[in-house]
């Protein structure tokens, strides 16, 4: 019905814009949940179908809770602190080997603990080893965001439109890791390369910190490592015996709850609300909209726009719609909406479509919420990031990324199957 489409599309609209803006500091759920309710009254979608829709992002809300709790609880025992000072020690002073250890470390924790805690905990981090060494700051902060997006191909955990496409194209923890390691190495390098051209002038110039003045060396936090290095472990494991990684993260960041409680770290309200339960309503509450949407009529829409077959300029053309769409309705509802399309064609178009959405988001503020969220954080430090600069700065490194890591991709079909 085009009342309902129109509806549906207006909510979806509505739901982003109060996502961006965030008046009053409110979680985007007050303004998703609603909007859910109003399509299921007005007949945009059905019960059941919202129950479908619901139950198959439920695993996926599942493990973004526990990674959630697992990266704070992270941070509560010293782990990002401890980096913070690995790197301010191992840089010398000098900011052109301060980014590059940043950018191992972002790409690290992103790949790791996902997208999230490479904004949220990373960047804070970041801002304070660049004072510490006495550099710049905007070339290794711009690197956090970056590699939040960009660097979020590697794994399943790394972002949640990898979570959903794994589950969609039912291959395992290692298929994925292994089709998508050489993308996601490309477009590191690409990052990399763009960086060093475009903060030139930043990177030339360092107050050149004592080793005294860059802090003390602090012990690695080990058990905290562990259980994380135990997590990844585990999320291999799980892919073989048909365990929902969910449970895994899971249980890793239950071990670190306990812990952190028994030796007064938090406090049980501190854990609830790392949970970050209004997200969570978010996500799920933004499923059912985005389902509206396409049973109203865009599936069929994009069904005639986008590339048939799995060549390499299919793949192409995958990965550049997922990008526009993603820098136009952002990232998540991207997926949800390109995502059965693409899986009918093969693994290839919807791991394409995730570069496009992981990737592209590099482009505008308001490409994916992880970049939202990194660009409240930076103005919290009292510092700026011009729309003109992000958008310069995406420009220059992300077409040529995603075309890179596209080429990448095509290659590790070859290599590793699900080419057509």
């Amino acid at each position: 019905m085009a009342g309902a489409e129109v509806l549906a599309a207006l909510l979806l609209a509505a739901v982003l814009a109060f996502a961006v803006v965030r008046p009053r500091g409110l979680p985007e759920a007050v303004a998703a949940v609603p909007a859910a309710l109003v399509v299921l009254l007005t007949g945009g979608v059905d019960l059941a179908t919202a129950g479908e829709e619901s139950l198959r992002l439920l695993p996926v809300v599942g493990f973004l809770a526990a990674v959630l709790l697992l990266s704070e609880l992270c941070a509560r025992d010293g782990l990002f602190d401890w980096a913070g000072r690995f790197m301010a020690r191992r840089s010398r002073g000098e900011p052109q080997r301060l980014l590059v250890l940043v950018f191992g470390a972002a790409a690290v924790t992103t790949a790791v603990l996902s997208l999230d805690a490479t904004v949220v905990l990373l960047t804070p981090v970041v801002f304070a080893t660049a004072a510490r060494v006495g550099v710049r700051p905007r070339p290794h902060v711009y690197a956090c965001t970056h590699l939040a997006n960009a660097g979020s191909l590697l794994l399943p955990v790394s972002n949640l439109t990898n979570l959903l496409a794994m589950t969609a194209l039912g291959i395992s923890f290692v298929q994925f890791g292994a089709l998508m390691l050489l993308p996601w190495l490309v477009v590191i390098g690409v990052e990399y390369l763009a960086f060093r051209w475009y903060f030139a002038g930043d990177l030339s110039v360092g107050a050149g910190a004592s080793a005294s003045e860059r802090g003390e060396e602090v012990a690695l936090p080990r058990f905290s490592a562990s259980v994380v290095a135990l997590t990844l472990a585990g999320f291999v494991v799980a892919s073989f015996v048909g365990l929902e990684v969910a449970w895994v993260a899971g249980a890793g960041a239950l071990v670190l709850a306990v812990r952190a409680l028994v030796r007064r770290q938090v406090r049980v309200g501190e854990v609830a609300g790392a949970l970050n339960i209004p997200f969570l309503a978010f996500v799920l509450a933004l499923g059912v909209v985005v389902k509206a949407v396409v049973n109203n009529g865009l599936a069929d829409l994009m069904g005639r726009i986008v590339p048939s077959g799995a060549s390499l300029p299919a793949l192409l053309g995958w990965a550049g719609l997922a990008a526009v769409l993603a820098n136009v309705v952002n990232n998540l509802p991207a997926v949800l909406i390109l995502l059965p399309l693409a899986v009918g064609a093969g693994p290839g178009p919807a791991l394409a479509v995730l570069i496009g959405v992981n990737v592209g988001p590099n482009l505008t503020y308001v490409g994916s919420l992880a970049t939202l969220l990194w660009r409240r954080i930076v103005h919290a430090h009292d510092h700026e990031a011009p729309l003109a600069e992000f958008t310069w700065l995406g420009l220059l490194a992300t077409p040529v990324a995603i075309v890179a890591a596209v080429v990448a991709l095509w290659g590790s079909l070859q290599l590793f199957g699900g080419a057509a």
